[in-house]
């Protein structure tokens, strides 16, 4: 069955998803080699923290709740597997902290990372024709991105507005 291949001793088990001994594209099977590219993008300040924090956190809650569901045979691959397969770390890392693409505003940044993990799990699990969700999510988000950082400023603007009105 399929998901004899994500235990332990299976293909995709963790160990192997962590360290990339799994097949896949060049440099998105290790883990391992994409949290030290982090660690170098966080600490030049090139890649932004909220981003990949709140992408992280969007993919395992979409992850937890279609475990939950657990309709299809994808839904039930646990929420850590469904981050360590496939580009799912590899577009947290180096593609969702475009700092061309993405939010700007340090909100905009969490709604941007959260949305862009949420949509990559649910755009995987619900069509299983088309075999990764990530970079789909985040175009989708890309595209979000300048209206994301317009909502959190207008709500900043309303915000001191109302705080100024008040005196």
């Amino acid at each position: 069955s399929i998901m004899s291949l994500f235990t332990d001793g299976g293909m995709f088990s963790l160990q192997n998803c962590i360290m990339g001994t799994i097949p896949g594209s060049i440099g998105e099977t290790s883990v391992l080699a994409i949290l030290i590219g982090a660690v170098i993008l966080i600490s030049t300040g090139i890649g932004s923290l909220r981003i990949m924090a709140s992408f992280l956190a969007g993919g395992l809650l979409m992850g937890l709740l279609f475990n939950l569901m657990g309709m299809n045979a994808f839904m039930t691959i646990s929420p850590l597997h469904q981050i360590v397969i496939g580009g799912f770390m590899f577009g947290m890392v180096f593609m969702a902290t475009d700092p061309v693409t993405a939010a700007s505003t340090n909100t905009g940044k969490l709604i941007y990372g959260f949305l862009g993990g949420f949509f990559s799990i649910m755009i995987r699990v619900f069509n299983p024709a088309y075999p990764e969700g990530v970079m789909m999510a985040i175009l989708f988000m890309n595209v979000m991105a300048p209206m994301i950082d317009h909502y959190v400023l207008q709500a900043n603007i309303n915000r001191r507005q109302k705080r100024l009105n008040n005196i």
